[in-house]
């Protein structure tokens, strides 16, 4: 399994990399499949954050864990990322009766790509227009809360490009920008 690590505030260092590494390659136990993880090392205030984020065709693990200490925060997130691959295992097994996990995961991924030959439309149950009209990114986020919606696309009046500005699970708020490389 190849691992994109990146840091944030942080230098990541030979030995980050290997211990990172080192912990992330036991999961390739549970699965062949995987070719390519992200690694996203943090460093806010004394709070030290791993993301891990594994595509896994058409399923995404995702794991995150911030403490004090950043190897701490390694080993939580890999236990955090067996235990949900177990749960799938379980899942996965249950569903076959027996089959091998890795077998079960390739015949369930071969089973997607077939019925992904003839997808089934989506069904769209209702269209919203509306005028997009330039703002900054507290705007947006007022508007979003104002309106008691997760998300809100709005017309950056800096960049002059539609932007999308998003309620996280944590609390705080992200945005999305295009990039049209």
């Amino acid at each position: 399994m190849k691992l994109d690590i990146r840091g944030k505030n942080i230098e990541v260092t030979n030995a980050l990399k290997d211990y990172t590494t080192k912990r992330l390659s036991k999961l390739e136990k549970y699965l062949d499949e995987v070719k390519e993880a992200q690694v996203a090392l943090s460093v806010e205030g004394n709070v030290h954050k791993v993301e891990v984020t594994i595509p896994l065709n058409g399923v995404i693990l995702r794991g995150e864990e911030a403490t004090d200490d950043m190897y701490t925060s390694i080993d939580m997130v890999e236990e955090k990322l067996e235990k949900q691959l177990e749960k799938h295992k379980t899942k996965l097994y249950r569903h076959h009766r027996g089959v091998g996990f890795k077998q079960a995961v390739k015949d369930k991924i071969e089973q997607e790509l077939k019925d992904d030959a003839a997808p089934e439309p989506f069904k769209i149950v209702r269209t919203k227009r509306f005028a997009l009209k330039p703002m900054d990114e507290e705007e947006a986020i007022m508007q979003m809360n104002l309106l008691g919606h997760n998300f809100f696309v709005f017309f950056h009046a800096e960049s002059e490009e539609v932007n999308v500005v998003y309620k996280r699970k944590d609390g705080n708020y992200g945005l999305i920008e295009p990039n049209f490389d």
